[in-house]
């Protein structure tokens, strides 16, 4: 019986189906990753969870108006022209002549008790993107293991990767090129920031 003798060609054909299989299984992962990350990564300038739209209105009943004039009956009423009568929790006062009240869901309305003139701020969840920033969070321990086996696959699909060119095109020329290039700008990051 001889013995098989594995070259390189041998190697990067496994490396191919590892690379190949593992990137087509882990794809939908990686998409919701690389969606939620760019919209945390702009949390500054934009909510990666909700859509917030700001409605200026005019509140129905007689102004000025003070604190005692305005039971929670009144700020029903308020909300009726808006349709969130069903979806108040609660309402308060931070200052002597506007009051905020609060809905379900995280909306509100800000109401200035001298003018009448109203602020609704309308709170929606992002559909789809929201439910990929929940993941992205890591939302629990099975969630984690996935996650693992990821972070893990990930660093398979790295390693095959490198070594599925051989010559001009793999590590030993441009790929190699390129490979030094992304490890060097994070580390450039790491140091400048």
């Amino acid at each position: 019986m001889t013995k098989k003798r594995l070259t390189g060609a041998h190697w990067r054909k496994w490396f191919r189906v590892i690379h190949r299989d593992l990137s087509f299984f882990f794809s939908g992962v990686i998409i919701i990753y690389a969606v939620s990350g760019i919209m945390l990564n702009h949390r500054d300038s934009i909510d990666p969870n909700y859509t917030v739209k700001r409605h200026s209105l005019q509140a129905e009943g007689t102004f000025p108006m003070t604190q005692e004039d305005i039971s929670q009956a009144m700020v029903m009423e308020m909300l009726k022209p808006i349709h969130e009568e069903k979806n108040y929790t609660k309402h308060y006062f931070p200052a002597n002549d506007k009051l905020k009240v609060f809905l379900k869901g995280g909306s509100s309305l800000e109401v200035d008790m001298q003018s009448g003139k109203a602020v609704y701020e309308a709170l929606k969840m992002r559909p789809i993107i929201s439910q990929f920033n929940w993941l992205h969070y890591n939302p629990g321990k099975g969630w984690t293991v996935f996650s693992d086996i990821f972070a893990v696959s990930l660093i398979i699909i790295t390693l095959t990767g490198i070594f599925i060119n051989k010559g001009k095109k793999g590590v030993l020329g441009r790929g190699g090129i390129e490979l030094l290039a992304g490890i060097i700008i994070p580390i450039l990051f790491i140091l400048l920031l």
